[in-house]
């Protein structure tokens, strides 16, 4: 029986956001897959038994585990016919969890143990409780997320942190001059100088932590803010243009229809 389900899709957003949580208690034998997902979860089992497969491994879990789910990665997961597992999720999507994932040995292992840890627990019933408001319910679920990164982080390691987040940090940075700069004729290599580092290396490093290639990434994030721009201003198209750095309009327009599916005075006239 699904007692409740969240769900909200961050997955465009630059940074970390919970996209979907959930409880479930699961009747003998209840299976979910072969499947895969868009974004990462992590289910933790309050009580029961039952298997996850996934890479190609089976775990066998019980009360007090947990597990996680990969984007793009094939899994299967099933409740005991006798001790038939409940269990609570969370979801999230967004730019940088990758990075934040990898700085914790969950992401390699899959699977972990809570034990009796209450705080990550009661990050899970947090959840749950802020799904119940009716105002600011994003800001305080986000919140708990970044409280449940943390603590995963402080209680199951990865012992390649340090070149983790040094990696992570080189991707950020690179999201976060983009989003400084975005209205500026910047090119690939002048986020690679910013950074101190090689352009190629910047673009091996950032499409492993965000999937989508830095070139891709720079257009959306214009054509994002254009979308802005068309909604909540009464700007021409040729000024919106130009904000979002493409100094020819009707080249911005073309790749706008590529993007959006419309022209941009089509997709203001949707507003």
């Amino acid at each position: 029986m699904l007692d409740y389900n969240f769900s909200n899709d961050f997955y465009k957003n630059i940074d970390a956001m919970i996209y979907t949580c959930g409880y479930e208690n699961c009747a003998p034998g209840h299976s979910y897959g072969p499947i895969m997902r868009k974004g990462y979860l992590i289910h933790y089992v309050l009580k029961g038994t039952g298997i996850y497969k996934a890479r190609g491994k089976l775990f066998r879990l019980q009360e007090g585990d947990a597990f996680l789910i990969c984007p793009d990665e094939l899994i299967y997961y099933e409740a005991d016919q006798n001790t038939p597992w409940t269990y609570t999720w969370i979801g999230m999507q967004g730019i940088k969890i990758k990075g934040y994932l990898e700085r914790t040995s969950l992401f390699d292992s899959l699977v972990v143990s809570f034990g009796q840890d209450e705080q990550l627990r009661r990050c899970h019933e947090k959840m749950s409780e802020a799904d119940k408001l009716t105002q600011n319910r994003d800001l305080i679920m986000n919140s708990i997320l970044y409280e449940y990164l943390f603590l995963l982080a402080q209680k199951f390691p990865n012992g390649q942190t340090a070149i983790c987040q040094k990696k992570s940090g080189y991707a950020e940075d690179a999201l976060q001059y983009i989003e400084d700069h975005y209205c500026d004729p910047i090119t690939i290599q002048d986020i690679a100088d910013h950074l101190g580092i090689n352009r190629s290396y910047l673009h091996r490093l950032f499409k492993s932590f965000t999937s989508v290639s830095i070139q891709s990434y720079l257009l959306d994030y214009r054509i994002k803010q254009a979308c802005i721009l068309l909604k909540n201003t009464d700007l021409s198209i040729r000024v919106i243009a130009h904000s979002v750095s493409f100094i020819d309009p009707l080249y911005f327009s073309r790749l706008f229809r590529q993007k959006m599916g419309v022209s941009p005075s089509e997709y203001r006239k949707e507003g």
